[in-house]
């Protein structure tokens, strides 16, 4: 195994994760199998009880592990399916340690942070390092390790050290150290300046570890002088120093390193030229290209409780932008914090209630996302209320769904007092119930998690149809599978009631007691779903229900449903039959696919795009 540590240095927020990820991306298109690591030094075991306000949102994996966001860059970025082993924190080191000591496995020893954590640090890392996350068994190549926060935090200190004895325990040609440093100019005399990067690395030279290459975050290319000087005061080779400018959208990172030949230094300190090609990154140059020079705009409003700070809503956003990419539009998102939709903030702030109203009212489509607690839910309901009445393309994840399903019990049958019980826990109408696997009293890892199988009950309906070729078949039944994070969920027992009068629950769970997705049929889009697509959404494999809502804004969602029906299945196996090839009809051309099983259930692979 080869491993790629990524720090940084200076200041936070410089891309260290964008960088891990595309640098994980640059050895994958040269042939190479690649997983990556994210070390976080923050004492919490996950970030699943982290506001979106102190670290953006929540990632969550499909073992249910709640993980930094940048594990979603990852994941995109490579189109692989880590765990949540591959995102490690403070918590969970000291916690391992901290059980391994009371059950007495350190015979007596004095436990210390040298070497019992930094063991543990290291053994993790190795371990982790070999879970396969491609879909392909055995281990990976290359395992790329961000470190997270900058070179000299206090909290950091115990990996730093971990991280040096790591690379001597696996051997200088087992291990490259990328640095990503700032090089600021400065306007009074537009001179790029060295010394914050030259401090950043003697810092990390006297922890113990010496960078190979070096990753410049500037506005602009690094002049060659400035080049030469930060080869001469930082040991590092000149050709190893990589400037990563401002550039319109973060595909063109992977460019950027590959135009520079980042991939042929990493390849010839990881001793890996021998097994590796040049980079294949046509279909990525592509897409980067496409994504810059589209023109005809989309408007999509984002209604939303932590609009302060983008990051909150990632992976949304990135799934909006893979949807529009696809269709060849240009995104455009506006902010509307749910809170100014409501009466009281008429009344207070008169002048950002219009603004918020205008906003939604300009949008050409709707999307109320996830959230916790009651601040903006009157607004999120009346965002939904808008969209239904005025046949505005909407689609509501999770919190979002549950607002669109108070609003129509509201609206449509006269129960004025409907609600959540997580808002109200004395409505006589609870539209939305705490779910019974839940904890009241403990918030980490408590909620419903990660990857779980949602039947369509009919196959006529927009969701089973944007889905199409990428829902897996159960016996008769089609299923796909999405990931969850949430405590509440649509009452049954009010089902029947709103059904009747109009709103289809056209997916459940294998009970069919959780509702899953729910649609309203005679309306041009309007789809709610208590899993979160976003977090299986891929630049080249943009989520169905994201591509459905950016279809629909732009006026096009009938052909856009009519190019998901032209794949259609012609012939279909049972899944406990043996594996079998099996035929697809893909437009007008007809592949051959292969069907194996896993513990009783279908399992398709792909081929020319079907599953």
């Amino acid at each position: 195994m080869k491993y790629v540590l990524v720090t940084g240095g200076v200041v936070s927020g410089l891309g260290k994760g964008v960088t891990a990820s595309s640098i994980g991306l640059l050895l994958k298109a040269c042939g190479l199998r690649v997983t990556s690591i994210k070390i976080d030094p923050y004492l919490n075991t996950d970030a699943g009880t982290m506001s979106p306000f102190e670290h953006g949102e929540v990632f969550v994996l499909d073992d249910g592990g709640e993980v930094d966001l940048d594990l979603g860059n990852y994941e995109r970025f490579l189109d692989i399916k880590l765990t949540c082993d591959n995102n490690i924190t403070t918590g969970k080191i000291y916690q391992s340690v901290i059980d391994r000591e009371r059950k007495g496995d350190y015979l007596g020893k004095t436990v210390q942070v040298v070497p019992h954590i930094t063991d543990a640090i290291q053994d993790w890392i190795e371990r982790a390092s070999k879970i396969p996350v491609d879909g392909k068994p055995g281990e990976a190549d290359v395992c790329v390790i961000e470190l997270g926060g900058t070179i000299g935090d206090i909290e950091s200190m115990p990996f730093i050290e971990a991280l040096g004895q790591f690379a001597y325990r696996v051997g200088p040609d087992n291990f490259c150290l990328i640095h990503v440093s700032l090089v600021p100019v400065l306007n009074v005399v537009g001179e790029q300046k060295t010394k914050p990067t030259q401090h950043s690395v003697r810092g990390l030279r006297c922890l113990g570890l010496t960078p190979h290459i070096l990753a410049c975050r500037s506005t602009t290319a690094l002049e060659e002088n400035v080049k030469v000087k930060l080869s001469q005061f930082c040991h590092v080779s000149k050709d190893n120093i990589i400037t990563l400018y401002d550039v319109p959208n973060i595909w063109h990172i992977p460019l950027l390193l590959r135009d520079q030949k980042a991939h042929e230094a990493i390849l010839k300190i990881l001793n890996l030229q021998s097994v590796a090609g040049e980079p294949d990154l046509e279909e990525w140059t592509s897409r980067a290209e496409i994504c810059d020079t589209v023109l005809e705009p989309v408007r999509i409003a984002m209604v939303g409780k932590y609009t302060g700070l983008s990051d909150s809503y990632l992976s949304v956003l990135k799934a909006l932008v893979h949807a529009t990419v696809a269709q060849r539009k240009k995104l455009l998102v506006d902010w509307v914090p749910a809170g100014d939709l409501e009466d009281t903030t008429a009344k207070e702030n008169p002048d950002a209630y219009k603004a918020a109203w205008k906003i939604l009212k300009g949008a050409d489509g709707v999307l109320v996302p996830g959230g916790f607690g009651d601040r903006g839910v009157q607004g999120k309901i009346l965002a939904a209320k808008y969209a239904r009445e005025n046949r505005i393309p909407y689609l509501g994840i999770c919190l979002g769904m549950q607002t669109a399903v108070i609003e129509f019990a509201r609206s449509v049958l006269g129960l004025r007092d409907a609600n959540s019980t997580e808002f109200d826990n004395n409505t006589k109408n609870p539209c939305v119930i705490f779910m019974p696997e839940g904890s009241k009293t403990h918030m980490g890892g408590t909620m419903r998690l990660g990857s779980r199988k949602t039947y369509f009950q009919v196959m006529d309906c927009k969701s089973a149809k944007l889905y199409g070729n990428k829902s897996f078949i159960d016996g008769n039944k089609r299923f796909i599978e999405e990931r969850h994070r949430h405590r509440y969920e649509v009452n049954p027992e009010m089902v029947a009631r709103l059904e009747s009068a109009g709103l289809s629950f056209t997916g459940k769970d294998e009970t069919g007691q959780r509702m899953e997705i729910v649609e309203l049929r005679n309306h041009p889009y309007f789809i709610g779903v208590q899993f979160h697509p976003e977090f299986k959404s891929r630049p080249g494999k943009p989520s169905p229900l994201f591509s459905g809502l950016i279809a629909a804004a732009c006026g096009q969602l009938d052909g856009f449903l009519q190019g998901c029906e032209n794949k259609k299945t012609i012939k279909t196996i049972a899944s406990n039959d043996i594996p079998t090839p099996i035929m697809y009809q893909n437009g007008g051309a007809t592949t051959v696919a292969s069907i194996g099983k896993l513990d009783g259930i279908a399992i398709y692979t792909e081929c020319n795009g079907v599953h």
